[in-house]
This record gives structure tokens, sequence and C-alpha cells, in this order.
């Protein structure tokens, strides 16, 4: 009985193992190397989004970032596109990396040994600017990012950063190097990898932020934060460069791992290459990018309607008589962003097998139905909070620490279910389209349509902001804030019913079309 009970117990043994882990041994030459990518791009990305928001809105005002969004970011990300459209056409995509990330290394370096040790020579003076803004109040959260231009400069690149490495870099050289069926299995695991990053790099902010007590008051600690945490940034960007160069040397070039190396041996025809104005035509007459456009525009504009407005409790709450407290904000971020890591380690732990098992359709709408509720519950608060002092009497907390603590709760699940099932859903969208889809489409939804999301939300408040009354905050345009997010989230659920029912259809297409073959 015991012989013949020994085979039945491997196969459980398996299933659990494929549960837990479903890279197989033979593939983590091919695995491994991507994960430690977006570990080391993540943790560049976690450091600079502390950092940015710090010097921007401890200078300028939460609210400024709506203006900095629209203004700077948006204008930026299209710039990118056009040069990286161009720069696809004569560059080879191995060069093409290079030449879109060594910019950013070397503007953060250069930022931390240069420009902000120089920032009084740099900058317009304080009463400068305070008489631009009293003569046209309604541009003063122009001439506040006016005033701290080196810092609006860091903001954009940072938030850049984000939108094209990790959108762009990481997820096309993902799709583009990943079958179908390895896929349903690596995508929901990449992050898993990547949000160790958050986790280390959130402490590593929290601890280098926590110096302030080392050095004199006269000493600018927030300074020699800044060096170091912009030293870690460097290293981490010059070992994203590195685990590439050896990929596209060790693993591209193997059959077994990468179907194009085949291929690549053979003499190649070449092949006609579209013009700019060509892509975007090719681009706009596809609706299947189009609805991958919503979700983009849809996760950015929620998420910022909302961000933005904790962000301004947040800086209530650090902003003392003797100014704002940048070391104790950043500390706080760095906390934040760890706290972010281990939930959504969490969630996707609970969340990698929703796709293989209940389908596309429901790994994708689990990201606005959650942002939906627990938005809601925060301006709920925000709105009522005179109404709801008994509650912050019973826990004994002051209403911006409970309006912090409920926005760092709804942010930490937000980000979290971006990574365990939004980014995975919606890079697995791409993956049946065709070569130009791939390259220049996903470049034009990720890049523009990640910008129009944010500066989208940041139009509609500043545009409160300034039609509202001069002297108006986001607490006073809160109300209207949330009837905004709800619209935007039940678009983005309309729109990823229509992109569940065209996924589907092409993926079938591309299984017969393997069949056939």
């Amino acid at each position: 009985m015991s012989v013949k009970a020994m085979p039945q117990k491997e196969p459980q043994f398996s299933k659990l193992r494929a549960a837990l882990w479903p890279i197989q041994g033979s593939e983590m030459k091919k695995f491994l190397p991507m994960g430690l990518m977006m570990f080391f791009i993540l943790f560049n990305y976690t450091i600079l989004r502390d950092t940015k928001d710090t010097l921007v809105i401890g200078a300028a005002g939460a609210e400024s970032v709506n203006f900095l969004k629209f203004w700077g970011v948006t204008p930026a990300s299209i710039l990118f596109v056009i040069l990286y459209a161009k720069l696809s056409n004569v560059l080879s995509k191995e060069n093409l990396f290079y030449a879109c990330i060594v910019p950013f290394i070397v503007f953060f370096g250069a930022f931390a040994l240069i420009i902000y040790p120089n920032k009084t020579l740099l900058h317009p003076s304080a009463v400068t600017v305070q008489a631009y803004q009293q003569a046209i109040p309604a541009l003063r959260f122009i001439f506040a990012l006016w005033g701290d231009w080196s810092y609006s400069i860091f903001y954009i690149m940072s938030e850049l950063w984000g939108t094209v490495v990790i959108s762009l870099l990481f997820w096309q050289f993902a799709n583009e190097i990943t079958r179908t069926n390895e896929a349903k299995r690596f995508y929901a695991l990449f992050p898993l990898l990547g949000n160790v990053a958050l986790i280390l790099s959130g402490q590593t902010v929290t601890y280098l932020s926590d110096i302030r007590d080392l050095y004199p008051p006269e000493v600018d600690a927030w300074g020699i934060s800044l060096d170091y945490m912009m030293g870690a940034v460097v290293f981490a960007g010059l070992a994203t460069i590195g685990i590439y160069w050896w990929m596209n040397r060790n693993v591209l070039t193997d059959p077994f791992y990468y179907d194009a190396a085949e291929t690549d041996k053979k003499p190649k025809k070449d092949k006609p290459k579209l013009s700019l104005s060509e892509s975007f035509k090719y681009i706009i007459s596809s609706p299947y990018l189009g609805y991958i456009a919503i979700l983009l525009i849809g996760y950015g504009m929620a998420i910022n309607l909302v961000e933005v407005t904790w962000k301004g409790q947040l800086k209530l709450l650090y902003t003392t008589e003797a100014g704002f407290q940048s070391n104790d904000y950043s500390s706080f971020m760095g906390n934040f962003s760890t706290f972010t890591g281990i939930a959504t380690i969490i969630l996707i732990l609970l969340c990698k097998g929703i796709v293989r098992r209940f389908g596309w359709f429901t790994g994708a709408i689990l990201t606005p139905v959650a942002l939906l509720v627990t938005g809601a519950l925060f301006f709920t608060f925000v709105i009522f909070r005179d109404s709801l002092d008994w509650l912050t009497i019973a826990m004994g907390a002051t209403p911006v620490f409970m309006a912090v603590m409920i926005g760092a709760g709804q942010n930490i699940l937000s980000k979290g279910t971006k990574y365990a099932l939004f980014d995975p859903t919606k890079e697995m969208s791409y993956i049946p389209l065709d070569q130009e889809l791939k390259v220049k489409g996903k470049a034009a939804v990720d890049v523009i349509g990640g910008r129009l999301g944010k500066s989208g939300g940041g139009l509609v408040q500043q545009f409160l902001l300034v039609v509202v009354s001069t002297t108006a905050t986001q607490i006073t345009i809160a109300p209207y804030t949330c009837v905004m997010m709800v619209v935007v989230i039940l678009t983005w659920i309309f729109a990823v019913g229509k992109l569940n029912t065209l996924y589907n259809q092409k993926v079938a297409e591309k299984e017969r079309e393997a069949q056939a073959a």
C-alpha cells in the first residue's frame, strides 16, 4: 500500500510548489535578472517619490503639485514620446534603453552635488516671489514653483522615472522577451521582488532622514540626507543598466529563453518604419489601445484626486512654528513606503492566482473597485470631520492626524492593488499586439496616457482652486473632488469591460495562429 501511495503524493507536492512559486528552475536565469531589474528600478522610484514630495510640497505647498503636473510633467512627457519615437527609428533596442535611462542617472547625481548646494544663487529671492504672488493671486502657485524651479525640475524628472523606466522601458522589455504562458506566472511575481525594494528603500529614506539630531541647527541636515539618497539612486540606476547589458548577452542569445534568438541568426529584411505622424495615426485608430489609455488615465486621475488632498494634510502635520520640517516629513514618507511595500507583497501573495484562476477581467476590475471604496471613505472623513469630532476625541488624536492616517491607509491599499493587479493585467493586455503597437503604441499610451491621468486630476483641482476663491485650499474643494473621483472610476470600470472582450479575442487569434504554424 505504501509503495502505491508514494506516486500520489508527488503530484500533490508539485501542485503546492507551483501554487506558491510557479517559476521552474530552468526559468530562473530569465526570471531572476528581470526581478532584480524591477527591484532596483522601484528602489529608485520610492526614494525619488518621497524626495520630490518633500522638496516641492515643503517649498510651494501641496496645491502647487496640481499645477506642476499639468504645466510641467505633461509637456515633458509629450516631448519624451516625440524624442523616443524618433530614437526608436535610428537606435537599436539596447542602445535605446541606455539613451533613455542614462540622462536620469546623470541629473539626479548632479542635483545633489551641484544644483542643491547652490540653490540660493540659482533661485529668485523669497521677497521677489511674494511680490509676484501678491500682484497676481490667481497665479500664486505658479510663482511658488518658479521660486524653487530646480525642485520643480527634480519633481518632473522623478515623475518621468516612474513612467519612462518602469512603465515603458522595463515592461516593454518584459513584453518583448516573455511568452504568453510565462507572463501568466512571471508578471504577478515581478512586483513581488520589486516591492521588497519598497520596504528597503522606505527604510533607507527613513534612516537617512532621521539624522537631524546628529548635526547642529546651522547645518543643513536635509542637504546631507539628499546627498546620501541620490548616491543610492545613482548606484541602483547603474545596477539596472548592468543587468540589462548582461541579459542581452547571456539570456536573449539563447532560443530556450527567447524565441527571437533563433530568428536573429538569420538574415533580416528591412522593415518599413513609420514616421511620427503615421505612428500616432496608427495608435489613435486602435480602440484596443484607447481602452488601455482609459485605464491609465482613470488610475492616474483617481489617485491624484485623493493623494494631493492627503499630502496637504500631511504638510500641515509637519509644519511647526519653526517652519516645515523636511527631515520629519521625509522620514514619515519613508515609513509610508515601507508599509506600502509590505502591504503590496501580502496582496501579491493573496492575489497572484486570480488572473490564472478567474481570468483577466477579475484581476483588472479589483483595483478600481478598491479605489472607489477607500477613496469614498477618505473624502467622507475630510468633508464631514467636524461632525465626526467624537471619533477624533475617542481616538485621542487631532483631526489633521486622523485625516493623515486614513489617507495613508487609502494610499497604501491603492498602491498595493496597483502593483499586485493593475500593472500585471495592464501589461498582459499588450502581449497579443503586433510589434509596432507594442513599441510605439505602448510608448504613447504609457507615457502620455499615464501623464494625462495625473495631470487631468491636477487640472480639475487647478480649476477649482482658482475659481472657488483666491484663498481656496484642498479642503475647500474636497466635495467637488470626491464627485469627480467617482465619475472617473466608473468610466474606468466601463473600459475594463470593453477591453476584456477585445483582449480575449486577440489571445484566441494568437493561439489559432500558433497552432496553424
